[in-house]
């Protein structure tokens, strides 16, 4: 079994150097985060992670659920944990005091979700389902429905999905025939299929509650038909206590290559008469508030890329201490650990300086999440909102990518080894597989950041991220240790603005640009990585020069942003090439030829 140890000392740096935790904590509705709180909190998620949910890892992986008739069964120990966690209160950790959370920043509650996802994945995508599903209704339900269905859901006393994806449909919602008829008393009755729910049908809880899109008689064509209905499990008695089982049935789940723990379902609804379900907001506005809880969505898988690329990371560096082959080719040594050669160690650093990387843009960007929601100055937090719409599917898209890659070079530290299922990386490898595909594909995430998010403004939030990039490499150049680094990230800075130049001017030529949107994602990514490893770099040294911590490991923070502005921000450019290539010549390519 691997172990796993919550990296606490880096999250807490980069929590309060790069994701201005200190300046979080003053705003508005966010005062209990103190220092003393936080690291109270992490150590408690830690000690929880390691001790409870990293054992259970491969027994879900070994085990896998099973459908019997129409129930579900989840792993050995899945009940027990699921309880202590549902008991010690994390899953409201950053949800609303008045409906029972605790009401703490995003900003804290991103590193406890880190520890889950890289402890137990399948076994944390469902309290993750709770905290989207808690945003949406927070969002656009009635108070009635609030009262009814919230503080369940925020205790996780009840359980949550959401059901998007259908047969015919897969990523395009517009496809979605599920269809609601009106019953009477704002209620409706529900007909047809979901596919791809996770924990969808399972007996950890009491009841599930279900938000399903669905197209009402009088719908328009296409994603503005689509509204948003909750559809429980069982339906609630008169002292609001489930009872009555719903229409809704789980007729398979899915076998898969990974996240054997977490039950994929196919639910079926009406097949005797109509599942009962309540609308949630307007009619046809359903899509609209479901982004609410995808949105939610798409920044955790992000925070799964880093979770099992840290977990990944922390398998690969025992292995390379532990064993011993070959010979020193310095010292010419043999009885040596691998970690001595070259190359091993070249694999080490460069996956430890992209953790970082991912790390120090996905803790920024939960500081984002709460000064666009908190900070007293309209002006500041819109700026904040616009960084959070168009990073969005870079913390998706680029941070799972990094997730895969991470995994699968510790596959290649272990050697041999690591293609065998007993060392347990070949699990996190098969769980890390899916992370790019659900929540909207990398093409997806290139496609949206492209058309919604650059030229939809002509770049404009897009040339402010380029200023501030300029402005940490222009902090470089006055710094006499850093300042060999401020070259490389100012040549980042200006490679993503003249590729926002070419965009611009090819704004016509559709298919040219949509051919080059992932490597557009990539390229911003690796840029935002290089800024991030910079601000981090800086902090180390400002660390440093007040006696503020361990030397060696300040240093070693310096350093490490050194070797990713030299290894890999230089990959940047060859995305920036492709980005302007790969659609003309595309463009002379028929399917035939392919």
């Amino acid at each position: 079994m691997l172990d796993y140890q919550a990296p606490l000392r880096d999250m807490q740096f980069i929590l309060e150097e790069l994701a201005g935790l200190e300046q979080i904590g003053e705003l508005p509705g966010c005062e209990d985060a103190s220092p003393d709180l936080v690291s109270a909190v992490l150590e408690e998620a830690g000690k929880f992670a390691a001790g409870v949910l990293a054992p259970l890892n491969p027994v879900g992986d070994q085990q896998g659920c099973r459908l019997e008739g129409e129930r579900v069964v989840t792993p050995a120990g899945w009940q027990a944990a699921y309880d202590q966690f549902r008991e010690a209160g994390w899953i409201g950790l950053s949800l609303p005091p008045e409906h029972g959370g605790q009401g703490l920043p995003k900003l804290v509650s991103t590193p406890v979700w880190e520890m889950w996802f890289s402890a137990n994945m399948a076994f944390a995508m469902l309290p993750q389902l709770n905290v989207g599903q808690t945003e949406a209704l927070t969002i656009a339900a009635s108070e009635a429905q609030k009262a009814t269905w919230l503080d369940k859901i925020v205790s996780g006393e009840w359980a949550a999905t959401m059901n998007l994806t259908e047969p015919q449909a897969g990523s395009d919602l517009a496809a979605t025939r599920m269809r609601a008829e009106p019953e009477g008393d704002d209620a409706y009755r529900l007909f047809g299929q979901k596919i791809f729910i996770s924990y969808g049908e399972h007996e950890l809880t009491p009841n599930i509650v279900h938000l399903v899109l669905a197209r009402l008689p009088d719908a328009p064509p296409g994603v503005k038909g689509l509204s948003l209905f909750l559809v429980p499990k069982y339906l609630l008695d008169e002292r609001g206590e489930p009872g009555q089982r719903n229409d809704i049935r789980c007729i398979a789940i899915e076998h898969k290559m990974g996240i054997h723990g977490s039950p994929t379902c196919t639910l079926s609804y009406g097949d005797d008469g109509g599942a009962l379900g309540y609308l949630v907001g307007a009619p046809h506005q359903g899509l609209a508030t479901m982004f609410v809880m995808m949105n939610e969505a798409r920044f955790n898988v992000g925070i799964q890329g880093l979770a099992l690329g840290e977990r990944a990371y922390q398998a690969a560096l025992a292995y390379a201490r532990e064993r011993v082959q070959g010979r020193d080719i310095v010292s010419g040594e043999v009885g040596q650990p691998i970690i001595v050669h070259p190359d091993v160690k070249r694999m080490l650093v460069s996956m430890r300086a992209r953790l970082m990387a991912t790390r120090g843009l996905l803790y920024s960007a939960a500081g984002w999440f709460d000064l666009a929601r908190h900070h007293p100055e309209a002006e500041v937090a819109d700026k904040y909102r616009r960084y959070v719409d168009l990073l969005m599917p870079v913390a998706k898209g680029w941070c799972t990518e990094v997730g895969n890659d991470l995994c699968d070079e510790a596959i290649q530290v272990f050697g041999g080894m690591g293609f065998v299922e007993e060392t347990g990386v070949a699990q996190l490898f098969r769980d890390a597989r899916v992370i790019t595909i659900y929540e909207g594909t990398t093409g997806i995430q290139a496609n949206d950041l492209l058309g919604r998010k650059i030229l939809r403004e002509d770049a404009a939030t897009l040339r402010e991220l380029i200023a501030d990039i300029h402005e940490t490499a222009a902090r470089l150049e006055s710094d006499a240790n850093l300042g060999d680094l401020a070259q490389p990230l100012h040549d980042q800075a200006t490679l993503l603005d003249k590729s926002a130049d070419w965009l611009l001017a090819h704004k016509a030529d559709t298919a040219e640009l949509y051919a080059g949107a992932v490597p557009l994602l990539h390229l911003l990514g690796i840029a935002c990585g290089a800024w991030q490893m910079a601000r981090l770099a800086l902090a180390a040294e400002a660390r440093r020069a007040a006696g503020d911590g361990d030397l060696d490991y300040l240093t070693g923070l310096s350093e490490l942003a050194r070797f990713y502005l030299a290894t890999q921000a230089p990959q940047a450019r060859a995305h920036g090439h492709t980005l302007r290539h790969a659609g003309a010549v595309l463009s002379r390519f028929s399917e035939k030829g392919l």
